[in-house]
């Protein structure tokens, strides 16, 4: 394979699609329709062992993808790795009432909603699949300038 060539075009990202796996993709499709309001747009079923191959859930315009581990493929979910490695950030019109929807319906409360210096409050939630959801919503605009200097006062305080 070649270095990265400057002179070609690089090529169009249109979408990305977060893919978890799960332990109990039955459970966590459940979850997240209870919780997020998500739509099923397409379930893949594997015949004969209740494994769920491949589901697209539709939440507002974006799209997850979830599916059950399949250790034979090394596909494992946060459960069996340990935890997560990722998390994902939900930007939504009211991060409280959200979180506390996700709490409500299994999730595990890892930070309390709180206004952050970045202009937003929001708080972090772990479902009980193991993934980890950061949920806010706006509640100032804030330049890149006076965020880095609301960073850099905040971490001098660390």
């Amino acid at each position: 394979m070649h270095a990265a060539d400057d002179t070609q075009a690089l090529p169009v990202i249109h979408e990305v699609f977060p893919y978890l796996r799960v332990h109990d993709a039955e459970a966590a499709l459940a979850y997240y329709r209870q919780v997020f309001g998500a739509n099923v747009r397409l379930r893949l079923d594997e015949k004969g062992t209740g494994r769920i191959g491949h589901a697209e859930l539709v939440l507002g315009t974006a799209v997850i993808m979830v599916s059950d581990e399949y250790p034979e493929c090394g596909i494992l979910g946060p459960r069996s790795v340990g935890g997560a490695s990722v998390t994902l950030h939900l930007h939504v019109d009211n991060a409280d009432r959200l979180l506390a929807r996700a709490v409500a319906a299994g999730g595990t409360l890892v930070r309390p909603p709180a206004d952050a210096f970045y202009g937003e409050r929001g708080g972090m939630v772990r479902d009980p699949f193991g993934h980890e959801w950061l949920i806010g919503h706006t509640i100032e605009e804030v330049s890149a300038e006076e965020m880095q200097r609301r960073y850099d006062e905040l971490m001098a305080g660390a």
